[in-house]
Order: structure tokens, then C-alpha cells, then sequence
């Protein structure tokens, strides 16, 4: 049974993203479009639009041609979205990289992706000046100075400025330079201020994108399993989720928009920025989630919509915190990047007197595919919504590949113009994911009822979610082999109410060694990023594994499970 949108299909338009996302900023020039939250350094939409063909035409003379990555290293900031867009006028791609990550997982995605430019923000500096040194990176540009819509240098052309220069300036005090001459440091340490690419005209070549083919944007995703791949999302991927968004009423132009969660992510990039900024709305950025500096962010800016993962979600379910805030003109909270319990969902619509709604996709679909109805009336508690237009998707028998009905679970498989192009460089995980027929086999176990409404019960893929990201075992179980200690590891997802899910590693030793769970799971965590650390951590005299020497994950998770 094929499942589609109970909306009607919408027309999407051979529309560059870039364009597109700035298709309100002539209308709405006066209008603030992005805000950082904690310093209030702000840009008007008029402002942002003239940035981004400044920082284009930068590129541009360094060099920065169609076909191009750049790569964007750095927490969220009101930059973060123009230095995209920049990229993408001139037919690049950015890959968007965890700015928690480690120098070798960095150094990793910048020679996978192929980058040639690095952005990065002055607190990841270091990490970003090693990771050139690594790879094929000709120059690193870092943020941190206000960039003005009339040049370079200073502050915004509406003459607001923030503490973004001061973030750079504490930088190189650390490095003992002089902080009055910021840019002069930065070059001496080997990094460009991004504001010199400010110094031009705005006049950019022109150039030809063929919206279906073209890579506009390349964040990285595990899939269903392994190591992180780039996932190549063209122009047209990204335009038509946001069109298949749009009926829905999500956001519009009279919104206030929060943007905790990180802008690499597929859910910040397209359903925060790029959703927000196309649909006319203000949106407030934050760098980090502190659950005291939300609240505040959420009360004096009067956010009326909040993007949140369960974890947020949770913290304003049960949280005494939260009672001391005015959060009446929220409208909508929505959650997705993980599954929400309905307790929690029932909760907060309660708590904050606001509606709850749920999405569900993946990096490889842009990311909606699914998303609840905005409408207290035709709500379905607990079920990630419905098809989007455009979009849809059936429920399959894992051992057959039968096709499902009502209410029978099996894995959903999804299909649409949002659909990536396929992995960068490889092709044998993309035909893996997605078939000869252009269904995305998502690895999701769930099922749809009677009225077409989704609800997520499982994963079949061996990935697991912590706060939403993306943590593949395969990875860790390979840094534990590096002890001298270990002889086998495996790992997988354990249960957790705050984190959703969190690795649990299963590990043998080798005949002799001594090793404490303690000291492996410090060990690992000195080589990752905070997220994608093991948290728990059982001694086995052997890890599970099929004939062919596969890891049976799923024989360890109903052990753990039925604990």
C-alpha cells in the first residue's frame, strides 16, 4: 500500500536555493531576519542579501568556482546561513561539519568532501588550522567580526554590532597578539578574516546551475550503517522540501523562530534557516542549548515557534525552571530528529498551553518527508504527521519485501523530489539505500494507520541516536580494537530517558590483559566528539557474530532489552 499526503501536490519551481531561500529580502529589507541571541548582534533582510553577494563575489576572486565545497565549521551564529548561500550562488556546495568534532574526524570530512575553503569560528581555530594542515584546504576564513552589508569591517550597515569580534579578539590574546590589529593576527596564524572578502563590489559571474544535478549542500550522515558519507542534496532537494513544507503554515512572516538546534544538522539548516528565512520569519540564534538562556531567549525575543529534539522537549516537560518564564506566545513546538514519547508530547502541549507537532525524515530526504498536521483538531498523538505533498511512502515486510497495509509494521521506505542525488563517491551505499524505482529504504520500522498517520517504533539500522545525533557503531567498536587490551568490541544502543539512546559497548579481552570499563571509555572518548562517546560498557568473554563474522548487534540489543 502506497501512502500519499492528504494535501494536494505543489508546483516547485527550477529555482536556484539560494535565490529561493532570499526570495523575500527585497519585500522584507527593513525586517530583521537573524538575531544572535546572546549578544543581539542582528541583520535586516535588505543587509543579508547584500552580505551574501559580497562574500560571493570573495569567493568568487579567490578563486571559488561551480563545483566547488566549501566547508563551515562553527556553532550556530547569524553568519552561519550567509556564508552558505554565498557558496551556493556561485554553484558550491558546503559541507557543514559538528563543530565538536575531533582533528581527525575533521581532517576525515574535509579530504572525503573534497573542500577547498574552510569557514571557521574562532573557537574551533585551532582545530580547523590542523584539519588544513591535513588535507587539500587552501584557506581557512574565520568569523567572529560583525560583517557589514556597505564593506568590510565593522558593524552591520544598520549600525548594530555584537561580540562576535570579541570571541576573535580573545582568541589571539590567547596567542599574544595584539587585539586592536585582528585581521593582521589572524593572517600571522594562518587564517583570513571572513571579512575581507567583504572588500568588493557585490558583482558576481554569472553562472549556470542545473537545479536537479547540481550538489548544493553535503552533510554527512551514517545511513543505515558504517562510517559518515557525504549525502549530495541538490538544489531541486532542497527547494522542494521547502515548497512541501509550505502549505502546512509551520512558519510565515509574522513568526519568531528559535534556533538552538545546530545549524550543520540537516533539521537546522533546512527546516530552521532555510524554512524561516524563505517564509519571511525572524530568526534567534543561540550557540549552544543552556536551558536558563533558552527560556530567557524564548521570553524577551517573544519566539512564537520552537525547532526542538526530544531532549529539549523533556527539559521543558519536567523542568521547575520553565514555570518561571512567560512563554505565551510560543505557538508551536514542533520535535523531530528522534522519536518523542506521548507522554512528553501531551506534557508540554499542557505545560506551555502551545501545539505539539512531530516531523520525521532523514538527512537523505532534506529532511521531511512526514510532518503533523498544524491543527489541534486533526492532531495524532504520538505519530510523526503525515505525507508531505509531493511525497510517498510505504511500510515493507523486512524478510519479504511484501508490501504492508494499515497498521502493520515493517520498514518505511520513502520516495520524492526531496530525495538525495546519492553518496558522494559511493555508489554501492547509495544502491544499498535507494532502489532502481527511486524508494529510499530508510531503515525505519514503523507503521501508518487508517488515515495515513506515521508512527515510528523501531530502527532496523544499527545507528544509533543520541540527543538526535547520528552515532555509528561501527566507528567506536574500531577505536576500542586500537587498545592493546581489547581483542573484540561491539556496540550498540542502550535505552536512556534524558539522551533517547546511548552507546553501550560489549567487550572481550584479550587472554591475559587487564583493562577496567572506566579506562576504555575514556580512551574512546579522548578521539571523538562529546556526543559519540560510550557511556556504558559490559565485559564479554565473546561478541556475538554470524557465520560471515557480521556483528550480531540485534542479538545483543533483545539481551540487553529483556534485562
Amino acid at each position: 500500500m502506497i501512502v500519499r499526503s492528504p494535501d494536494p501536490d505543489v508546483v516547485i519551481p527550477d529555482t536556484p536555493f539560494a535565490p529561493y531561500v532570499l526570495r523575500q529580502a527585497e519585500r522584507l529589507a527593513g525586517k530583521l531576519a537573524l538575531i544572535d541571541g546572546a549578544s543581539g548582534r542582528a541583520y535586516t533582510y535588505g543587509e543579508v542579501a547584500a552580505i551574501v553577494r559580497r562574500l560571493a563575489a570573495g569567493l568568487s576572486s579567490r578563486g571559488f568556482r561551480k563545483g566547488d565545497v566549501l566547508a563551515l565549521f562553527s556553532p550556530n551564529c547569524p553568519e552561519y546561513p550567509m556564508v552558505f548561500l554565498a557558496a551556493a550562488l556561485l554553484g558550491g556546495a558546503t559541507t557543514t561539519i559538528n563543530p565538536t568534532y575531533t582533528v581527525d574526524e575533521l581532517a576525515y570530512q574535509l579530504n572525503d568532501a573534497g573542500a577547498r575553503y574552510l569557514v571557521a569560528d574562532p573557537v574551533v581555530l585551532e582545530k580547523a588550522l590542523e584539519g588544513k594542515r591535513r588535507s587539500r584546504v587552501e584557506e581557512v576564513f574565520v568569523l567572529g567580526q560583525p560583517l557589514s552589508a556597505g564593506g568590510a569591517g565593522g558593524a552591520t550597515a544598520s549600525g548594530r554590532s555584537g561580540g562576535g569580534g570579541s570571541l576573535l579578539s580573545r582568541w589571539f590574546r590567547r596567542l599574544g597578539a595584539n587585539r586592536q590589529s585582528t585581521p593582521t593576527a589572524a593572517s600571522a596564524c594562518g587564517a583570513t578574516p571572513l571579512v575581507a572578502l567583504l572588500a568588493n563590489n557585490g558583482v558576481l559571474p554569472p553562472v549556470a546551475i542545473d537545479v536537479a544535478d547540481d550538489v548544493v549542500a553535503l552533510p554527512y550522515s551514517s545511513g543505515t550503517t558504517g562510517l559518515a558519507k557525504g549525502v549530495m542534496l541538490t538544489h531541486r532537494n532542497l527547494v522542494a522540501n521547502l515548497c512541501q513544507m509550505e502549505p502546512s503554515g509551520l512558519v510565515t512572516d509574522r513568526d519568531v523562530v528559535i534556533g538552538v538546534l545546530p545549524f550543520y544538522h540537516i533539521y537546522g539548516l533546512t527546516v530552521i534557516l532555510a524554512q524561516s528565512l524563505a517564509n519571511g520569519a525572524t530568526i534567534v540564534s543561540l550557540p549552544r542549548f543552556d536551558l536558563a538562556q533558552f527560556l530567557q531567549t524564548l521570553q524577551e525575543r517573544r519566539v512564537t515557534v520552537g525547532f526542538m529534539a526530544p531532549p529539549i522537549m523533556l527539559a521543558l516537560a519536567k523542568q521547575p525552571l520553565v514555570d518561571d518564564y512567560d512563554l505565551s506566545h510560543l505557538r508551536i513546538a514542533m520535535s523531530a530528529a528522534a522519536p518523542l514519547a506521548r507522554e512528553v508530547e501531551e506534557t508540554v502541549a499542557r505545560r506551555l498551553g502551545c501545539l505539539v507537532v512531530q516531523g520525521w525524515g532523514l538527512t537523505e530526504t532534506s529532511p521531511d518527508v512526514t510532518l503533523s498536521p498544524i491543527d489541534a483538531a486533526r492532531l495524532r498523538l504520538g505519530s510523526v504527521g503525515c505525507c508531505i505533498p509531493n511525497s510517498e511512502c510505504k511500510v515493507v515486510d523486512v524478510a519479504t519485501g511484501a508490501e504492508l497495509g494499515p497498521n502493520q509494521q515493517g520498514e518505511i521506505w520513502a520516495r520524492g523530489p526531496q530525495i538525495m542525488k546519492g553518496y558522494l563517491n559511493n555508489p554501492a551505499a547509495t544502491a544499498d539505500m535507494l532502489d532502481g524505482e527511486g524508494w529510499l529504504h530508510t531503515g525505519d520500522i514503523g507503521y501508518f494507520d487508517e488515515d495515513g498517520c506515521l508512527f515510528i517504533v523501531d530502527r532496523l539500522k544499527e545507528l544509533i541516536k543520541y540527543k538526535g545525533y547520528q552515532v555509528a557503531p561501527a566507528e567506536l567498536e574500531g577505536l576500542l580494537l586500537t587498545h592493546p587490551a581489547v581483542a573484540d568490541a561491539a556496540v550498540i544502543p542502550c535505552r536512556d530517558e534524558e539522551a533517547g539512546e546511548v552507546p553501550k559497548a560489549f567487550v572481550a579481552l584479550k587472554p591475559g590483559a587487564m583493562a577496567d570499563a572506566d579506562e576504555l571509555m575514556a580512551y574512546v572518548a579522548e578521539r571523538v566528539a562529546p556526543y559519540k562517546r560510550i557511556r556504558r560498557l559490559q565485559f564479554v568473554e565473546q561478541v556475538p557474530k554470524s557465520p560471515s563474522g557480521k556483528i550480531l548487534r540485534r542479538v545483543l540489543v533483545e539481551r540487553e532489552r529483556a534485562d
